[in-house]
């Protein structure tokens, strides 16, 4: 009956007294798919260097006046013209503003912002005003023009406001008296015209001109916070490493010691959590304003606003609770496996003493990655600022030609300015009609999709070398003897020469997941404001489903690399082998993969608590050591949360390693059983604590323990007792 189940997984492996590890006699896998890749890895190598032809990154960075030149670029007439002046901010009042990212107004760049009120009319009698005036005024005007001729040209605006630089532009500087708007401490303004206008008039033109640029703001904040921290962060960083590379080498001969360790330290760590946010709770008890509830609250840019409302310790307090709880539970319920998975672990010690090198190749895996990471951020952003300067019509009074697009060299003899002599051809936004613009959408889904796909291959690759050094070491009869003298490298060397077809298919199918879950959270985010309950329903189902199908593909590629890494046979079927090899041992599926993962995910979470706690304290300025030391930033949580997100990925590859082994030496060990039965003539390549770890209670005659059979001096069974799984 048993055996019947086992064939409903596939045949048993069988008996071959050639078979000794990897096999060094293998050929090239999926070529097609290899062959595929390199012509996508070409393609994006041709859109990068497009990207880089035609974008220019400084559209993103500096303001644009009329004429498409940037405010304050180096090297330019207008290097020390840094902010930009509208000539009449209340024609940002428009909804087109939100369209075109412009204002239906000339703009300018200025050294600084007005700062008094003043007209045109009253400065053309005063020189010492008019001279101030200028600087408001495009380049061409002089003081022997006459006020109409000035006029006319639209050479200077028809008023002065006082301003304030918001995110390098010059916007009126309103303010609130007895509940009334004020501009300059003024309810009323001078228009230009001879009119009275009140002050409450400029705000839509502000808000308008701000809602494009709030986004931009916090992104420039956000890049000024990692230009002042970037090398506490990359200290954060470092320590993270080496927490994680002291945990793994302390494991190598501490495993058992270390894990409890590290089981102890993370309940205390998220103790101490839990006592220090309800200190913030309580002590913010009596303080005006902390009992507003975050809905009421709303959204905020700056997160320090949210830490001084009682609510929001409360809530961290709630979930770090939950989260304890959850812990101690599944310690409770596990914990006769979790006393397996650490003997696991501590034979997965054994196995890293013979390659120390395999601890360090996270490192290698890291760099790629960056590279791969750094080339996307790159060519995206030269994609999205590779448009060319679009100008359009402008025109105060009604012309049927405004909106239009114009060419601002020979607009002045043209036959739109001549039928609307107010008109002007000022810059618009960044865009193109040229069949690199209209493919612009395309490219840069293929910059995605592409940098998917390479994350993924440089993780299948570290993953198949990793796997394909502790396979060595599991089937070599003599250790270290059989052991290769440079086993990661050269089942690094292997995975690339024979098997990068097979990276790259498995890479590629998972990376096809990852992209419709993008698109899925695009129309999530598209849908939000719908009110089809139906649609949001089916879409909820569709997220979860494509992160099951994610997870489980991950799972399947990782065990596929460890047999193409083994046997060299394509993705395809190794996948299939190695599937039906974990269903022909599912019971112990469960104590190997999913108990030592969370035992290393504690430790992942061990480092990324000590070094967030560490940053909290530090760039929060919390600890007074710290005051003078830490940079002045706008959003402290920038580099909080970039060193908790880094140490967790730092932590993760560290600790994939152990994860790594822990999965090899499981499924060389099954492998083992089928092939092997511990005779003389067919022994096992286990050696005897792998033995007791993953055969403990199963066996039922004592006689057959593999305690009581005799070994040889590599811990490896000689007895030819048959083995009853």
């Amino acid at each position: 009956m048993e055996l019947e189940e086992k064939k409903k997984y596939g045949e048993p492996f069988k008996h071959d007294p050639s078979f000794k590890g990897p096999i060094q006699n293998r050929s090239c896998t999926d070529i097609v798919c290899c062959i595929i890749f390199i012509i996508a890895i070409l393609g994006y190598i041709a859109v990068g260097i497009l990207a880089w032809s035609q974008g220019d990154p400084r559209k993103a960075i500096y303001p644009t006046d009329s004429r498409g030149d940037f405010c304050g670029q180096a090297g330019t007439p207008l290097e020390n013209k840094r902010k930009l002046f509208y000539f009449n901010i209340m024609k940002c009042a428009s909804p087109m503003v939100l369209l075109s990212f412009q204002c239906p107004t000339t703009q300018l760049c200025v050294e600084k912002c007005p700062d008094k009120f003043m007209t045109l009319a009253k400065a053309y009698t005063n020189n010492k005003e008019f001279y101030y005036y200028k600087n408001f005024c495009k380049e061409t005007v002089t003081s022997s023009m006459s006020l109409p001729e000035i006029l006319r040209d639209r050479l200077c605006p028809t008023m002065l406001i006082p301003s304030k630089s918001f995110t390098r532009r010059c916007f009126p500087a309103l303010g609130l008296k007895g509940g009334v708007v004020t501009v300059g401490n003024s309810t009323t303004f001078d228009d230009g015209e001879g009119n009275q206008r009140d002050a409450k008039d400029l705000v839509d033109g502000v808000k308008n001109a701000t809602v494009v640029m709030e986004a931009r703001q916090v992104v420039m904040k956000i890049f000024e916070d990692y230009t002042q921290s970037w090398y506490w962060i990359l200290i954060g960083l470092v320590i993270a490493m080496l927490l994680s590379l002291l945990f793994v080498v302390l494991m190598r001969f501490l495993a058992g010691i270390m894990i409890w360790i590290i089981i102890i330290a993370v309940i205390a760590v998220i103790g101490y959590g839990i006592f220090h946010c309800y200190m913030e709770y309580n002590s913010l008890k009596n303080e005006p304003g902390a009992n507003v509830t975050l809905q009421e609250l709303g959204f905020h840019t700056d997160f320090t606003i949210y830490l001084q409302v009682r609510q929001t310790w409360l809530a961290f307090v709630i979930i770090l609770a939950i989260v304890e709880v959850i812990i101690i539970l599944l310690l409770i319920f596990l914990r006769k496996r979790i006393l397996i998975a650490i003997a696991l672990i501590k034979e997965a010690s054994k196995a890293i003493r013979y390659m120390m090198c395999s601890m360090f190749y996270p490192l290698f895996t890291f760099l790629l990655l960056a590279i791969v990471v750094a080339y996307w951020a790159v060519t995206a952003v030269f994609l999205s600022t590779s448009n060319d300067a679009i100008y359009k019509v402008v025109s105060q009074f009604n012309c049927v030609h405004s909106g239009n697009s114009c060419d601002p060299a020979n607009y002045s003899t043209s036959k739109m300015k001549a039928e609307c002599p107010d008109s002007q051809c000022n810059f618009a936004y960044y865009g193109g009609e040229t069949v690199y613009h209209k493919y612009l959408i395309a490219l840069q889904f293929y910059n995605v999709f592409l940098f998917f796909w390479c994350a993924n291959f440089v993780i299948a690759l570290g993953q198949m070398s990793l796997a394909g050094a502790f396979a060595s070491y599991y089937w070599a009869f003599s250790k270290p003897g059989d052991i290769p003298t440079f086993p990661v490298f050269s089942a690094m060397g292997r995975s690339l020469r024979y098997h990068t077809g097979s990276l790259a298919f498995g890479s590629l199918i998972l990376s096809i997941v990852q992209i419709i879950r993008v698109l899925l959270e695009y129309l999530d985010h598209k849908l939000k404001g719908a009110e089809n309950k139906f649609a949001k329903f089916l879409l909820c189902c569709l997220k979860c489903c494509f992160w099951c199908l994610e997870k489980f593909i991950k799972f399947m590629n990782r065990n596929a690399y460890i047999m193409v890494a083994v046997h060299g046979k394509n993705f395809c079927a190794s996948a299939i082998s190695a599937l039906n090899l974990l269903a022909r041992n599912l019971l112990r599926v469960a104590v190997v993969d999913k108990v030592t993962d969370f035992l290393l995910f504690l430790g992942k979470l061990l480092v990324v608590g000590l070094v967030g706690v560490f940053a909290f304290f530090f760039f929060s300025g919390r600890v007074k050591a710290f005051e003078n030391t830490a940079p002045n930033l706008h959003y402290y949580w920038v580099p909080i949360l970039t060193v908790v997100i880094g140490s967790y990925l730092i932590a993760h590859g560290f600790f994939s390693v152990y994860d790594m082994c822990v999965d090899t030496l499981f499924l060389c060990f099954c492998e083992d059983l089928e092939r092997n039965d511990g005779s003389p003539a067919r022994p096992y390549y286990m050696s005897t604590t792998i033995r007791e770890i993953l055969w403990k209670g199963e066996v039922a005659d004592p006689s057959a323990s593999p305690a009581l059979q005799p070994q040889d001096e590599d811990g490896r069974l000689r007895n030819p007792q048959k083995d009853k799984l």
